[in-house]
């Protein structure tokens, strides 16, 4: 189970983060602090996965954000890099290029995987930009 997942620029500044555990803000600051530098450190042909405290941390960089998912120790890495890709194509399709949106939230539902097909959150997207137009995505 996918524990959270940060979104941060190579700046370290954090743009989005969704937890799947119950943690206080200011844990959550903390941790967030403690990986964006870890992987910020990193050199850019090392590995996209390590193994921080007791999870695995997956990163992958895109254009000049970093996509990074904290996942338990039996969960497969290479399902979460796929999961992030696809995140990043449903971004890519829906925006025009990598940006943040709620669109996260129709491929991961409670820290599990619940559709690897872009279509699905591409269509989810488009239905609620046609019910709700007057909502602005900030990316």
């Amino acid at each position: 189970m996918m524990r959270f997942m940060l979104l941060f620029s190579r700046q370290g500044k954090l743009r989005l983060q969704k937890w799947y555990i119950a943690m206080s803000e200011r844990e959550k600051k903390k941790l967030g602090r403690e990986l964006m530098q870890i992987v910020l450190g990193r050199k850019p042909k090392m590995c996209s996965f390590l193994e921080w405290k007791d999870l695995k941390v997956v990163y992958k960089r895109y254009a000049s954000l970093y996509f990074c998912c904290a996942i338990e120790d039996q969960d497969n890495e290479l399902l979460t890099l796929e999961l992030i890709h696809r995140y990043v194509e449903l971004l890519d399709k829906y925006f025009g290029s990598v940006s943040t949106s709620f669109v996260y939230c129709s491929t991961v539902w409670s820290g599990q995987a619940s559709s690897t097909g872009g279509q699905d959150g591409l269509l989810v997207a488009q239905l609620v930009t046609k019910l709700k137009p007057d909502w602005r995505f900030v990316g």
